[in-house]
C-alpha cells in the first residue's frame, strides 16, 4: 500500500487535490484509516492517478474525467478516444474564438491610439515630507511588477490632486496604496510613473526629518533633498486606472496584532502549492470578530484563499512603523481581501484571491 504522501509526490497531484479527489468519488483510496482518517492506495492506483493529473492538466472537465478513468482499463477505448477528441476539439474552438475577440480588441486599441491627441508636457513642483513620503513608498513597493512584458506596471505611479499625493503600486495579482500629504497643487490632476530603480534611489535619500521637494519637468522627474538628488526619466507608459479597481463594497472587517498573526500565517495550516503553484492561505471572518485559518475550502462560501507569501508581504510592509495592528476585509472567496491600517483609511493592499472551487 502507497500513503497519500508517496502517491501524491510519484503522480503530480498534490495531497489536496487526492483528497478532493476522494470526496469526489473520481479516485477513492483502497483503504482508509478508521481512526485517523489517513488514506492508503495500491500500487495500481497509482497510475489512475499519473492519468487524472494529464487530464488536469490539459483542462478537462471533472465529468469528463471520471469517463475517461472508467474506460480507460477496458478493453473498449473508443469512448475514452472521443472524450479526448471532443475536449482538444473545445480547446482550439476556444483558441480560435479568442483570436478574433482579440483582434478585434487591438483594431479598437489602434482606432483609439489614431485619435487620440498628443499628451501634454508635465511641470511641477511639490514640497513634501521626508517622513510621509518614506512610509508611502516603502508601503507600495513590495507590488511592483517584475513582468517584462508588462513594463507598464514595472515602476510606481505617483498621481497628484489636490493636497494629497497618492503612491500605487501593482503587479495584477495584488495592488498597495498610501498616501501622502503635499502643499495645495492648483492646475489639475497630474500623473506620472517613477520607474522601480529611480525610486529605489528616492527613497534611499528620505533618511531625514526635513521636507524634499519632487519635481517633474517633460519626461524628467527629480527629488531634491539638501544637496542630494535623484533624478532621471519617467516611464513612458501610462498606469491603468487604479481607482476602478478599488473594491466599492466593504467586506466584514477584522482586526488583528500584526506579529502574531504573521507567526499564524508562518506555522498555521496551509494549502501546499503543486506544480509550482503558490502556498496558499484560508481564511475565515468568525462571528467573534477572529480570523480562523484552514488548509482548504471544504465547501464553506466564506473561506477566502490567498498566496500566503503575497499576504506576508502586505502585512510587513503596512505594519512598518509601530502600526501593531491591521484590519483584514474579507468579502467572499472572488473578491479581493483588503489589508489596512486602521488609523490610516487611505492606505492599504489589496491581494486577489485564489478560487478553490473544483478543489484544485
Amino acid at each position: 500500500m502507497r500513503s497519500i504522501g508517496e502517491t501524491a509526490r510519484d503522480s503530480g497531484l498534490g495531497v489536496s487535490a487526492l483528497r478532493f479527489y476522494d470526496r469526489a468519488g473520481v479516485l477513492v483510496p483502497a483503504w482508509v484509516d478508521p481512526v485517523s482518517g489517513y488514506r492508503w492506495y495500491e500500487p495500481g492506483q497509482l497510475d489512475e492517478a499519473r492519468l487524472l493529473a494529464r487530464l488536469r492538466r490539459a483542462g478537462m472537465p471533472l465529468a469528463d474525467i471520471r469517463l475517461v478513468l472508467a474506460g480507460w482499463s477496458g478493453p473498449d477505448t473508443g469512448l475514452v478516444r472521443k472524450l479526448l477528441d471532443a475536449h482538444l476539439g473545445r480547446l482550439e474552438q476556444g483558441l480560435s474564438d479568442a483570436r478574433e475577440e482579440f483582434s478585434a480588441l487591438r483594431a479598437l486599441l489602434d482606432h483609439r491610439e489614431n485619435t487620440m491627441t498628443s499628451p501634454q508636457t508635465v511641470a511641477v513642483r511639490l514640497s513634501l515630507a521626508a517622513p510621509e513620503l518614506a512610509a508611502a513608498l516603502d508601503a507600495v513597493r513590495f507590488a511592483v511588477s517584475t513582468d517584462r512584458e508588462l513594463p507598464m506596471l514595472g515602476g510606481i505611479l505617483f498621481d497628484i490632486e489636490g493636497e494629497s499625493l497618492d503612491v500605487v503600486a501593482t503587479d495584477r495579482y495584488r495592488m498597495a496604496i498610501a498616501r501622502a500629504g503635499i502643499a495645495a497643487h492648483e492646475g489639475g490632476r497630474v500623473q506620472f510613473v517613477v520607474p522601480t530603480p529611480l525610486a529605489d534611489a528616492m527613497r534611499a535619500l528620505l533618511d531625514g526629518e526635513a521636507a524634499v521637494a519632487l519635481s517633474v519637468d517633460g519626461d524628467r522627474v527629480t527629488l531634491e533633498t539638501g544637496d542630494r538628488q535623484a533624478a532621471g526619466p519617467r516611464l513612458g507608459h501610462d498606469f491603468p486606472d487604479y481607482r476602478r479597481l478599488v473594491p466599492r463594497t466593504a467586506g466584514r472587517r477584522v482586526l488583528v496584532e500584526a506579529a502574531a498573526f504573521r507567526r499564524e500565517l508562518e506555522n498555521g495550516p496551509v494549502r501546499s502549492g503543486e506544480d509550482g503553484a503558490p502556498t496558499l492561505s484560508v481564511l475565515k471572518a468568525e462571528d467573534d470578530g477572529t480570523v480562523t485559518l484552514h488548509a482548504d475550502a471544504d465547501g464553506d462560501p466564506e473561506r477566502v484563499a490567498v498566496n500566503r507569501d503575497f499576504l506576508l508581504d502586505a502585512i510587513d510592509a503596512l505594519a512598518a512603523d509601530s502600526h501593531d495592528r491591521l484590519a483584514l476585509e474579507l468579502v467572499t472567496p472572488t473578491a479581493p481581501i483588503t489589508i489596512r491600517r486602521p488609523d490610516d483609511e487611505e492606505t492599504f493592499s489589496m491581494l486577489m484571491p485564489v478560487r478553490l472551487d473544483d478543489g484544485l
